[in-house]
Formats: C-alpha cells, structure tokens, sequence
C-alpha cells in the first residue's frame, strides 16, 4: 500500500499547510490533569484561500499574502510563475500555454495600463489574486485563455506599519529593494492604507546564436553561416506607490478612492560578436563583426479610480465607478556594428503617451428567495500618441516615414446582465450575456508608404453559463462545469499599416524569405472563442484540495502570419519580401488540469503523522492544439507547451521558528508550426526557487531565498520547412538569492 502512496507523494513533492497553526494551537489546550473544572476552549479558523475559493459562484483560484509573501519577491511575475497553469515568460502572462491578449490582465477589475509589465509591480502592493479561466460577465471577455486579476491593498481593520528591507545578489553587482506601508482606520469611518515600494534590479545573460541563410544558394546568393556569442546586462530602478482611501458614509453606503503609481528606469548593454563557419561561402562578410548595444529609457504610469457603493436594503445595491489616467514610455537603443563589410551606426528612438478614462456601474437585486439580478455597463476611452525614428549612418531609414507621429484612439464600451441562481441544495447556476465594442481610429501623415489611418470595429456578444453542482448537499465536493464565449481583439500595432523594417538586409539589395519586413493590416477581424470547462474539485477537511478538470476552445478568425511574399514596395528602390497578419479559419485547444495541495497527513496518512508540520502542492496541466489552415504536425497555438509540471513543499519546524520550502518548474522543448513556411522550436525549461524565513522576535523576520536555480539554456530556433536555413538564439539565465528582513511596528 506504501509503494502507491509513496510514488504519488513523488509525483506531488511538498508545499504548505494552510490549518497547521490553528491544529497545532487547539492540541496545546488541551487541559491538564491537575484542573478541577474544565474551562471551555474556542478554536477558530481563519478563512484560508481554499475556503474562499470554494464559495465563490464561478470556478475561481485566488492567492492571498501567504502565497504573495513567501519567497520574498520584489517582482510579481516571479509569484506568478509558481502558480498552477500559469507560465511567464519575458515578464508576459501565459496561462494554458497562450499568452498576448489570449490572457486578460485587470487591476481592481480595470484593464492594466498599456506597456504595463508583470515586472513593473511590487508583490507588496498587492492583497490578493483572483484567476479565473473562463470569463464572467461583469468583466471583459477579452480572456480566451483566462483572467488575472490584481487586487491592490485595501485600508486595514486595524493601524498597520511594516518596513521591509532587502539585499539580492545577482550578476556580479547587489541590488537593493525597500517597502514600507502603513494603514489605519480613524475617526469618521475613515481609512487609508500607503504602500510603497522602492527596487532595483541587474540581471547578466550570456547569449548564443546560429544562423544558416541560403543554405541551398540560387543564382546570385551566397551562402551565409555564421555564427555569435555575447551577453548583454540589464539593469534600472523603480518605485510603487498604491495609495487607498476608504470613507465610510454610513452602515450601507461606503466611498473609496484608490491609487496607483509606478514609474521605472532601464538601461541595457550588450555585447556580440560574429564568426564565419567553415562552410561559409568564403565570398560572404557580414555586415558587422563586432556589434554593441545600448538602450536606456522610462516607464511610467498613473491612475486615479473613484468608487461609491450603497445597500440600498438587503435586496438592493449599486456601485458606481469612475477612474481617469496617464503614462508612457520612451527609448533610446544604440547599435554601433565594426570589422565586417559595411560599418553601421543605428539610432532608434521612441516614445509614447497613454490618456484613459473610464465610467461604469451595476446594479444588483434580490428577486424571490434564489436570484440576484445584475446589471451594469461601462466605458472606457483611450488615446494613444507615439513616435518612433530610426537613423542609419545619420539618416532616416525610411524617409517620410521614420519620425512622422501618428495617434489612436481606441473606444470600448459594453453592457451586461447576469443572474445568480440558487436553485436548491446541490445545484446553483450563472446566467450572463455582454455585448461589448471596440472601436478603434488612428490618424497619422499620409506619406509615400501609404497612410496611416484607419478605423476598425469590433462588435462582439457573449453569452456565459456556469454551473455548480454538489454530489452531497451537505459535503465539501464540488462539480463545476462553464459554457462561455471569449474573443481576443487585435491590438493596433497588428493594424496599423506601416511597415517594420527587417535590417539584417540592406534595403538598397532587397531581403529574403527568411528575412522579411512586416506591415500591419487594417482588415483584421477579433478572434471569437467558444469555450466548454469541467472540472471536479474535492476540498479536504484540514484545508486541502484535489481537483481534476478539462477544458476546450475552438477558435474562428484566428490571427496569424501570412506567407512571406515578393512585393513592390513604396519605401524601397527593389522588390522586398513581406509578410502581415491574416485571419484563418478555426483553431481547437483542449487540456487536462490536476491540481493537489494540503497537509502531508491528510494527503497521505498512511506515511505522515498528521500533526507533521509539512505541506504539499503539485499541479500537472496538459495541453493539445490545432490550427485548421496550417499543415502539421506540430501545428499548435503559438508558444503553447505541451505540458507544464509544478511541484514544491513547505515544512515548518517544531524545534525552532523556521519555516523553509521551495518550488520547482518544468516543462518540455516543444515545435511550434507558424506557417506552411515556418517552424519555431522553444527549448526546454525548469526552474527551482528555494526559502528559509525564521521569526526572530514577534516584530521581526529574517527571510533568505534564491531563485531560479538550474535552469538550462534558453531559447528558439526557427526554421524552414522546405529549406535548411535556420536562426538560433539562446541565453543562459542567471539565479538570484536575497535576504530580506520585515519589522512590524
């Protein structure tokens, strides 16, 4: 029987155990021998993030301070990443393999400001995280893949003052990060709450590179195979403010005021160097040898939301929100290339500037015993202003073009209605529908190339249901099951019709297929999804959690690249190939999710004692795709992995006031089919983080932690299916390790 048991703890590996504080205390009561009278004993048990999950109407995973605080973070992607069935990747959300805007990204229930990154926000400014992987009505659809929501600090209940100091070391040089915040309520029903959050990073990868170009050479080619090897250091500061203002008007009727700023620095140094292989064609030079880069720049983004609720009574209440802000970025990239044929010095510089504002509501109302009613909209307006220039040598690589601004204006506007039924004892059912639209217009210089302007609308409803079942009315076990639509509008980078130039051809002597430039295209349409969840989650008695679920999407209008092709083009003297986005016809992607997490002696009582201080977690997520109109095999989603494993363990000794765990990553290498023409290889990835926190008074805790330890190389390779050319690029990433220590005032 052990041998079972044994191999599933294998599988599972350790992680925390939500109640083992609370088992351990209501033990320690126990009375002695020597009491007369036996005293009466309370145990009470906080509402854990499993017990929150289960009470919510639609399958939901939320994450509070215990998982946001455990390995000391100072960037939220690195919290992410440990998650079951989320993946990060260049500081960009994945969830079921898919990322871009297949993944919805919302703070406080807004969109995330644009150019915002995972990167760029503070674990501490942070109260909890809600992911949803089918969507709900209340909140936009745009979420094929799911949604994370970020839930900055609200106002404690009581005064709050922590101070959190750290110091990492990572690529030969220590970074520093600092927190502090401070809450209280005071008199008038009035609360605040002032995270803030200073950081700094610096991170050295030593890269790779092969590329093979013309490898069966036409008339007039040369064969081209060379080869690279660099690294570049990234490394820049910034800070995280998210202050609250919580204003109780009465029982029913409360106001809040929430804040987010964040503003970061950057500056990155690379260097390459490039080597003829022997096969080269010994005619052949490259352009550059002896290649150097240099970018620095800004990011940097503000938002002001107001929200006012009132309770009416017990049947009624309204929310009203209203939120307006600003940010930007801008860049300055240097590349300066010697010792091959033709020296370069490149100049590219950019910046852009985000307006938003935004107005919704809903209003909700009991009707009968079993139903809450819900209705609301909102919208949002958002302008864009941007511009970019690239000189070669002094002058403008595409004259008429570089430099010219351009501005969009994106409109998006929705209502929705939604029903919450409590149809009995074991069955609950979610009726929605949302109808929402995206507008979007952009206005620029009509030049040479072809204008700039464009409009494109997007209209789409959604209709959602969600059911919950409960196999014994007075267990635990729930059965979820979600029919739902979702879309993925395209963003205005894929319409604007200005072409992105591919330099590693010069443009006076045309490129290749392989090397192609790119324009948008104004006529896309949204990816629509319609989307089938089942899933089948057993919550234990000490907190626990088994659940087993699958899911499908079949997917029409899918966005992807076209075939390269010859074109005459009005920003070159030569024929140039070209490629764009188009729509095809359908795609399917479905998957097997497992999760497990709990204590060791209820997950495995035949092995552990249960008062064993040591908690499990491990989920196994399994994904299959299929794009109708490109050839496989191989021809999935893109950058979708076909499984992803995460295993970890927390123990906590009984000795000493220390608690210590860790958390591993792992998933395959993996070929992508981009095209009839195309294919992109991901190598494989894992990861191992590790913790040791210790108490070491009731104000202070000292917490050591190292991260991504034993990944391998990283990196694609693409290459062709009907040529032996390909293109190489790697990285080896480089671990952290930090200490921090918390005092609590």
């Amino acid at each position: 029987m052990k041998t079972p048991a044994l191999a599933s703890l294998l599988l599972l590996c350790p992680a925390l155990v939500l109640a083992q504080q609370e088992v351990d205390r209501a033990q320690n009561a126990s009375p002695t021998p020597g009491n007369q009278q036996l005293e009466r004993v309370s145990v009470t048990r906080q509402q854990t993030d499993t017990d929150l999950r289960r009470r919510e109407p639609v399958a939901k995973q939320l994450y509070g301070r215990e998982e946001l605080d455990k390995y000391g973070d100072t960037q939220l992607s690195d919290v992410l990443k440990r998650l079951p069935g989320i993946n990060v990747s260049g500081g960009q959300l994945r969830m079921r393999g898919l990322g871009g805007a297949y993944t919805q990204i919302l703070v406080n229930g807004e969109p995330a400001p644009p150019g915002f990154s995972l990167d760029n926000l503070n674990p501490q400014q942070v109260e909890r995280l809600e992911v949803t992987k089918a969507p709900t009505a209340d909140q936009s659809a745009q979420a094929i893949a799911g949604t994370l929501n970020i839930i900055l600090k609200d106002a404690p209940r009581v005064v709050q003052k922590d101070l959190r100091l750290g110091l990492a070391y990572a690529s030969e040089k220590p970074v520093i990060n600092a927190g502090f915040t401070y809450g209280d309520r005071v008199v008038g029903g009035l609360g605040f709450v002032l995270p803030i959050s200073v950081y700094n990073w610096n991170f050295k990868n030593e890269l790779d590179g092969e590329r093979l170009t013309n490898a069966e050479p036409q008339p007039g080619q040369l064969r081209q195979h060379v080869a690279s090897e660099g690294h570049d250091r990234s490394h820049g500061r910034g800070f995280n403010v998210s202050p609250r203002l919580n204003w109780k008007l009465g029982d029913d009727e409360t106001l809040s005021l929430q804040g987010f700023f964040v503003d970061n620095r950057f500056r990155t140094e690379g260097v390459n160097t490039v080597t003829r292989l022997a096969d080269n064609d010994p005619a052949y030079l490259p352009r550059t040898l002896d290649e150097t880069t240099r970018n620095h720049g800004t990011f940097s983004a503000q938002r002001l939301n107001l929200q006012y609720n009132n309770r009416f009574n017990e049947d009624r209440r309204v929310e009203l929100r209203a939120g307006a802000g600003s940010g930007g970025a801008d860049f300055d990239f240097d590349f300066e290339g010697r010792g091959g044929a033709v020296p370069i010095s490149r100049t590219t510089t950019g910046h852009n500037r985000n307006h938003q504002a935004t107005l919704g509501g809903k209003y909700s109302q009991y009707a009968g015993e079993a139903h809450t009613l819900t209705a609301g909209g909102e919208i949002e307006r958002r302008v864009r202003d941007e511009n970019r220039r690239t000189l070669e040598d002094g002058v403008e690589l595409l004259p008429g073009i570089e430099g010219q601004p351009f501005n969009a204006t994106i409109t998006r506007t929705a209502v929705y209605g939604q029903d919450e039924w409590e149809i009995n004892k074991q069955w609950s059912a979610y009726f929605g529908v949302r109808h929402e639209q995206i507008k979007t217009q952009s206005e620029g210089s009509s030049d040479f190339a072809g204008s700039s302007d464009f409009q494109s609308t997007s209209k789409v409803t959604t209709p959602l249901l969600h059911l919950n079942y409960k196999p014994n009315p007075k267990g635990r076990d729930l059965v979820r099951a979600s029919l739902t639509r979702s879309y993925k509008a395209p963003d205005v980078q894929q319409l604007i019709n200005r072409p992105s130039i591919n330099t590693t051809e010069p443009l006076a002597s045309g490129n290749t297929r392989t090397t192609p430039d790119r324009v948008g295209n104004p006529n896309l349409k949204p990816e629509l999804a319609t989307g089938l969840d089942i899933a089948y989650e057993s919550y234990l008695p000490a907190g626990g959690l088994v659940s087993v679920g699958v899911f499908h999407r079949r997917i029409t209008n899918l966005i992807r690249t076209d075939q390269p092709r010859l074109m005459t083009v009005p920003w070159a003297p030569t024929q140039r190939w070209v490629i764009t986005q188009i729509n095809l016809s359908k795609a399917t992607t479905q998957g097997l999710e497992i999760e497990v997490k709990g204590r060791a002696g209820e997950l495995f009582p035949s092995l552990f004692e249960p008062t064993t201080a040591l908690s499990l977690r491990a989920s196994l997520n399994v994904y299959r795709s299929s794009v109708g109109d490109i050839p496989g095999p191989n021809n999935r989603l893109e950058g979708q992995q076909p499984w992803q494993f995460n295993f970890g363990a927390d123990y906590r000794m009984k000795s000493l006031p220390i608690t210590m765990g860790f958390s591993a990553q792992i998933a395959p290498d993996f070929d992508v089919r981009q095209s009839a023409l195309q294919s992109q290889e991901t190598l494989a990835s894992r990861s191992l983080d590790a913790f040791a926190a210790m108490q070491v008074s009731k104000q202070d805790s000292v917490r050591l932690s190292a991260n991504g330890l034993f990944q391998p190389r990283q990196g694609t390779r693409v290459s062709f299916t009907d040529l032996q050319d390909f293109t190489l690029s790697e990285r080896k990433p480089v671990a952290w390790w930090a200490v921090n220590w918390e005092h609590k005032f």
